[in-house]
């Protein structure tokens, strides 16, 4: 009964941690570090265009899903990869012509 109790305890708090870390809708990730200016990705604006975490948050296209765990260039967007994957002006907004969709200034 106790290796019982402790199971389910464990998986509560393992559930709990990964809520946490995603990125759903009414959350938002910043990524201040960027040459470019602060990045800010918000869950819900992908939610409201119909996607779920996993068509993001996969093997494909981001295989892990801690902040700072994959490391993205704006090459490896241009090449298709990541965000690019989606945002290729067909699926998505095209990255090369919105830069200001993602990078924010500060007092711009």
């Amino acid at each position: 009964m106790k290796k019982q109790l402790s199971t389910i305890c464990l998986f509560i708090v393992l559930m709990a941690v990964s809520n946490a870390l995603a990125v759903g809708p009414g959350k938002i990730l910043e990524f201040p570090e960027e040459s470019m200016g602060l990045v800010i990705f918000d869950g819900t604006t992908h939610k409201a265009a119909g996607f779920s975490c996993g068509d993001c948050h996969n093997p494909d296209v981001f295989p892990a899903k801690k902040k700072g765990s994959v490391k993205m260039t704006m090459k490896d967007l241009y090449e298709g990869k990541f965000c690019g994957k989606c945002h290729d002006g067909k699926n998505g907004f095209l990255i090369k012509e919105n830069c200001d969709r993602c990078h924010f200034k500060p007092g711009a």
